[in-house]
């Protein structure tokens, strides 16, 4: 199959899971013998045009052409009132989309005789080059969901919106995250009958406890201050409202009151920085949370998992949530937030004898620190579930999975 890929993030320009999430699916594919040509964002000195991992990749360059000043005349009112900024990341995006379809119409199938099998669009920042060449090349459309503006940012942008809605009427099929991210676009009003689940995944090879030496880990909890009889509780994630950090932070006294050699380590960067280390110094929890400000490296990130004796994300909105994948591979108990629109309640088993952790309210910090501190207080608990968690990576959330689910929707729509 030739497949087109509009995803606005690739390496080397990673901003979230969505980058990761491309360069895996579309190498897995090259693997299963497809061929995929990918448009992305520019980055820096990144080649307009390569090969990566066998990928095709195209980055057509916006860096010099601010269209914010053109905005007014073809984009709605709200956009105009948006900052400067906001304008501007709209105007490149606006610019990667245009150029990057013209390319693929222009260049790669008129001038080059390139085939085309299937147009595949990944969430608003790749909606309009999806649809212009859908349209363009008279080629059917997915449209993956990874997350909605309204899940995002509690309501968000009305165009945003619109740009989401109508590349999903316009779309043969959608495909989301998790049966929770269904359902809340089936909420949202999207046609049930094209939306279809497939989970993400993670290199299992790469996340996995045999790779990170004992005195590795040990080294990691060492450079924090966690002394070998300490126990470690591990947040990684961006620092909003949404991911819960604050929240996990409250619960901090309740958990010290039974297991009062636990140390929290928050991992990320976000607008929720300052509001932390307040929380910290009102709570007076300054020997008992770390606070971590910065984007870990991959290799580093997993010696922190590997260094954890618990990880805890009590997101309050989370499509899927790849950390906590990342946490199970690493063969590591999780406490995730299940309420709303959670994947991660569906990668979590609470109970029974594949129990890979806990589902809490992530609104209450109470629920938060009974259920880390069960884990804390048992250690053969621990053990079981983080073994569990391993296997269930391994049996559902492989690339090689992932990859053949999706293929296995692409197919549904190309003879």
């Amino acid at each position: 199959m030739e497949i087109v890929f509009f995803v606005y993030e690739f390496p080397p320009y990673i901003v979230g899971g969505l980058g990761t999430y491309a360069e895996y699916i579309t190498r897995e594919f090259v693997r299963m013998g497809h061929d995929v040509t990918l448009f992305a964002m520019h980055t820096k000195d990144a080649p307009t045009r390569d090969i990566y991992r066998g990928v095709e990749v195209h980055r057509p360059i916006v860096e010099n052409m601010n269209i914010s000043l053109l905005l007014p005349m073809f984009i709605p009112e709200e956009i105009q009132r948006w900052t400067d900024s906001g304008k501007k990341f709209f105007g490149d995006v606006f610019l990667y989309n245009i150029l990057s379809a013209s390319k693929l119409i222009n260049d790669l199938v008129r001038a080059e005789r390139r085939r085309v099998d299937l147009i595949v669009a990944h969430d608003w920042l790749g909606s309009i080059g999806g649809i212009l060449a859908s349209r363009g090349l008279n080629r059917p459309l997915i449209f993956h969901v990874h997350s909605t503006e309204q899940g995002r940012t509690g309501n968000g942008s009305d165009t945003i919106k619109r740009l989401e809605r109508l590349s999903a009427d316009h779309a043969e099929r959608i495909v989301t995250v998790s049966y929770a991210m269904r359902d809340h676009l089936v909420s949202l009003g999207y046609d049930e009958k094209k939306i279809r689940v497939v989970y993400n995944g993670i290199d299992a090879e790469k996340y996995s406890p045999e790779n990170v030496p004992t005195d590795e880990a040990l080294a990691i909890r060492r450079s924090l201050g966690i002394a070998d009889d300490e126990y470690m509780i591990l947040f990684i994630g961006r620092l909003t409202w949404v991911k819960g950090a604050d929240t996990l932070v409250l619960a901090m006294p309740e958990i010290l009151s039974r297991v009062p050699k636990a140390k929290l380590v928050i991992v990320g960067v976000g607008e929720q920085e300052e509001l932390l280390r307040e929380e910290v110094a009102r709570l007076n929890l300054k020997d008992k949370v770390i606070l971590k400000y910065e984007f870990l490296p991959e290799d580093l990130r997993i010696k922190y998992y590997a260094a954890a004796d618990v990880c805890v994300f009590p997101s309050k909105y989370e499509p899927f949530g790849i950390v906590c994948t990342e946490a199970m591979s690493m063969g590591k108990p999780v406490v995730v937030g299940a309420r709303g629109v959670s994947g991660m309640r569906e990668q979590v088993i609470p109970s029974g004898p594949n129990q890979c952790g806990f589902h809490i309210n992530p609104y209450d910090p109470s629920d938060i620190a009974k259920f880390v501190s069960i884990l804390l207080e048992d250690e053969d608990l621990r053990k079981r579930c983080g073994v569990n968690a391993r296997k269930r990576v391994l049996e559902t959330f492989t690339w090689r999975i992932v990859a053949e689910n999706t293929i296995r929707i692409y197919n549904e729509v190309v003879s």
